[in-house]
């Protein structure tokens, strides 16, 4: 199962339907956290999740509404006594804040946690693909995050059965690429890898292109309408209508819209800015939705390609 489960889309105030930022990355065996804030441990129950299958924590950066739940994550893990490792990444210049939020009461420990300070060039592998941060533009530290699945084959069932090859031999052959004469590529077709990102509290910069780019999947900000386009800048935040560009000019799939202004009473006017600007699937994000990953494209050159900006 490939699905975004949305815990929270306040931006800094959270409203009577709008909890703090809170979502979940289920690829798959890894199972993904971004951004905890405050009350996630109760919008995980309401959506009918548990800590046991986390895998990863993605901190972006140090604000309250984007990390002060991690506290009650990390103490149900270890109440719920989660048997494997769970990783922790975050903004390298935000340990102190990350230790104090670690520990920030006194509870029973059993917790294998693992820090992953987050710096250039960081990149970690997990069974999902390779997890990549790029720096974004804010007010403290901030990383936005990218997930890529390795490209691979699909395995055509005709051809196999005419070389007569069964049951181990498959996997085998995507192992070596070749087996008893025939090659991979007589008998499969390129199957792309699957791309995630996952853009939170930034002012447009490179990064946020560099993380967007060809994503199946684009999680963005979009905290601003463009009447308040100068306050955005200024605070480093996006717009509606500067988060659809972004996914055009990216070559984006699916585009999902969140971390709202508790100052605009319609939220449609978010999705109205963003059609302006970008003509694929739009998805305005509620709480406790089920956003699933696209299906995987039949091949590499159906991609939507990214125009020059």
């Amino acid at each position: 199962m490939r699905e975004l489960v949305v815990l929270g889309t306040a931006s800094q105030v959270p409203t009577r339907h709008r909890n703090h930022n809170g979502y979940v990355l289920r690829w798959d065996d890894e199972t993904i956290m971004f951004d905890p804030g405050e009350g996630t441990q109760r919008q995980m129950l309401l959506a009918g999740l548990a800590v046991s299958p986390l895998t990863r924590i993605c901190i972006t950066h140090f604000h309250g509404d984007h990390s002060l739940g991690l506290p009650g994550v990390i103490q149900r893990i270890s109440l719920d006594k989660v048997p494997h490792a769970v990783a922790v990444a975050f903004p390298a210049s935000g340990r102190e804040y990350f230790d104090r939020l670690r520990h920030a009461t006194s509870f029973w420990d059993n917790t294998d946690l693992r820090p992953e300070p987050v710096g250039a060039g960081f990149a970690v592998q997990t069974s999902a693909g390779r997890l990549t941060a790029l720096p974004l533009r804010h007010s403290i530290e901030t990383y936005g995050y990218r997930l890529v699945e390795p490209d691979g084959h699909r395995m055509l069932p005709d051809r196999l059965a005419a070389h007569g090859i069964t049951g181990p031999a498959i996997g085998e052959l995507l192992r070596t690429g070749r087996l008893d004469g025939v090659t991979l590529a007589e008998v499969s077709v390129p199957r792309p890898g699957q791309r995630f990102a996952f853009v939170m509290d930034t002012g447009l910069c490179d990064s946020v292109y560099a993380l967007a780019e060809g994503a199946d999947l684009l999680v963005i900000e979009s905290t601003f309408l463009a009447a308040d386009a100068a306050l955005a800048a200024q605070v480093g935040h996006l717009t509606a209508g500067q988060a659809g560009a972004v996914a055009r000019e990216s070559g984006v799939r699916t585009l999902v819209l969140t971390h709202f202004s508790q100052r605009y009473p319609d939220p449609r006017a978010f999705l109205d800015e963003a059609r302006a600007q970008f003509t694929g699937e739009i998805v305005l994000a509620e709480d406790l939705m089920r956003v699933p990953v696209p299906a995987r494209l039949p091949s590499g050159d159906d991609r939507p390609a990214a125009p020059r900006r």
